[in-house]
């Protein structure tokens, strides 16, 4: 894989990572009923992972010369507190399963240091996507 190749994947990831940012905030401010205040406190702890994955992200790319993207990917929408978290789990799963990817590309790419980190990024990705599916193992239809 070429410099630029991996920039360019990267990239998809912040993009990815910016959503997430923005889909934890609103979804935060769209919570309803009688499980708001705990499902605000769940949205809104997500952030700062989120972030963080964010910035080293943004960091990499600027390392290898790229220019970090500043448009995040399309947020899902939904209108009810279980729509909500079907979205963050499809998300998490989803980048669970990219940065997996990205992991064996940084490691056929030559960079030891990213491959790592991105499995640290899969740990906690797969850990937010367990702990929905736990909120939503009982949750009503």
């Amino acid at each position: 894989m070429d410099k630029q190749t991996m920039i360019a994947h990267l990239n998809e990831d912040l993009a990815s990572e910016l959503s997430a940012i923005i889909q934890y905030t609103t979804y935060a401010a769209k919570a309803t009923g009688p499980y708001r205040p705990q499902l605000t406190q769940f949205f809104l702890a997500e952030v700062p992972d989120e972030q963080l994955h964010a910035q080293y992200l943004a960091n990499k790319i600027v390392a290898l010369g790229g220019e970090p993207t500043t448009v995040p990917a399309k947020v899902a929408e939904a209108h009810s507190n279980r729509e909500m978290l079907e979205a963050v789990l499809a998300a998490e799963k989803a980048a669970t399963a990219g940065y997996t990817t990205r992991a064996k590309e940084a490691e056929a790419f030559g960079d030891k240091g990213m491959a790592v980190q991105l499995e640290d990024m899969i740990r906690d990705e797969s850990g937010h996507a367990e702990e929905v599916e736990r909120i939503l193992r009982d949750w009503p239809l």
